[in-house]
């Protein structure tokens, strides 16, 4: 059985945590290079998760509107994907060393830039690039744990990281959202714009202080091929692999047709809170972490529903879920139901990604999963960059009630894509290598 539908040794696992943390984290005997990225991972996480939830408020105060806001969404989204195998090409031939270095100096460079220079070109070219440089930390950090943790204690590391990275979140919103208050209560009144630029800025500086602990890594030069073969192999004749892998002809479209639902929509949710609801920046921050918190508590909940329902039906249910509480967010005019509805959609698109990737994984051979995995990732990549600008023209056009009800149709078109070409087959075909 898939670790995902088995869940009691991920709640056993999760208990003995809070039980004892340091008893748990002396059983798992992380590595001295593990803690090294541990920390570079936490002041990049800390920093970058700040900046991009408090961001496109701050494009808000210098009266960009939606449209501009997608257009720079979707270009940093683009730069990702333009980046993405150009990096992997140089992890191959130089190492994730370097490419790390590089990383944690060009990405809060530009994206102070990206803070200060407040004109739309300039804005979009600027997000370009940043999203060329954020795409080498999506290319290095599976590989860095890999070569930082074992097999029997991977699983471990991973779950912390994200976990801590959850909960770093979750803190930032909280400061981010009274950050005004306190200051003004020691005597040091600011304009909104003002506060929101001196967190974007002091945010660049958080992540760039992981660069002190990149610098002690102790990686090889070169990646060897295990490490490799995710970015590597798809630049391989991954045309010729579709063929022999059908099931990617089916998931593929589908997969990428749902990253466009949520891509359509969650960059804009801070905008919409604030803009059509007219909720505080305090109460936005509050809004903010509580998702973290929801989604954190959900995922753990995941796999009994994956469990329950099997793994095609439990993603299907996942993704009507997010359709209907679109749906009903397009019609609120209360912004209590409105926040509660909001909550409702990021726990269930967030409940879908380990089903999605489990799918993946479980329908295509070992030695496809890798080429699999970056085609995915490539596809979704794209997909989300053109939703992200098409959503930001259709909201200034139309407003978010019509253009919420047409990405909730979309959702469910997609949850009937994935019934009818791939719920058909048996949650639990085995894959033949």
């Amino acid at each position: 059985m898939d670790l995902l539908l088995e869940p009691i040794p991920a709640t056993v696992a999760a208990s003995s945590f809070w039980r004892s943390p340091s008893a748990w984290l002396r059983q798992r005997n992380l590595s001295r290079s593990f803690w090294i990225f541990f920390a570079a991972a936490f002041f990049f996480d800390a920093g970058f998760s700040v900046y991009f939830f408090l961001f496109n408020l701050y494009l808000l105060d210098f009266h960009f509107n939606e449209r501009a806001i997608g257009l720079i969404g979707g270009a940093m989204t683009l730069g990702s994907v333009v980046g993405t195998l150009p990096a992997g090409m140089f992890a191959h031939k130089y190492g994730i060393g370097p490419l790390l270095v590089l990383c944690f100096l060009l990405a809060p460079f530009l994206n102070a830039l990206r803070v200060l220079l407040m004109w739309q070109t300039a804005q979009i070219g600027l997000a370009f690039l940043s999203g060329l440089a954020m795409s080498s930390w999506g290319v290095c950090f599976l590989p860095a744990v890999a070569r930082s943790t074992t097999e029997k204690n991977r699983p471990s590391a991973f779950s912390l990281i994200f976990s801590v990275s959850i909960g770093t979140s979750a803190l930032g919103g909280v400061v981010c959202g009274y950050l005004p208050q306190w200051l003004k209560r020691i005597g040091l009144p600011m304009q909104a714009f003002e506060v929101k630029r001196l967190i974007l800025l002091g945010s660049c500086g958080v992540a760039i202080l992981g660069l002190i602990f990149v610098l002690r890594l102790p990686l090889p030069r070169q990646l060897d091929q295990s490490t490799t073969s995710q970015t590597g192999s798809f630049h391989r004749g991954w045309l010729s692999r579709l063929r022999v892998h059908p099931f990617l002809l089916t998931f593929l479209p589908a997969m990428a047709l749902w990253s466009g639902v949520i891509a359509a929509f969650s960059p804009f949710a801070n905008v919409y809170l604030s803009r059509d609801l007219h909720i505080p920046m305090s109460r936005i921050g509050l809004i903010f972490s509580t998702t973290q918190v929801v989604q954190l508590c959900l995922g753990l909940l995941t796999p009994f529903v994956f469990r329950k329902l099997g793994l095609v039906k439990g993603i299907i249910a996942t993704q009507i879920a997010t359709a209907l509480a679109l749906a009903s967010l397009s019609i609120a005019v209360d912004a209590r139901v409105a926040v509660a509805l909001y909550l409702g959609f990021s726990a269930a698109q967030w409940m879908s990604s380990p089903g999605l990737y489990n799918l993946l994984m479980n329908r295509t051979p070992d030695s496809g999963r890798s080429n699999a995995a970056a085609m995915t990732l490539f596809c979704n990549a794209l997909a989300a960059s053109a939703a992200t600008a098409g959503a930001g023209i259709l909201f200034t056009r139309f407003g978010y009630p019509r253009v919420l009800q047409a990405i909730a149709a979309l959702a469910l078109v997609v949850a009937a894509m994935f019934w009818i070409l791939i719920g058909s087959r048996n949650d639990e075909v085995q894959v033949q290598t």
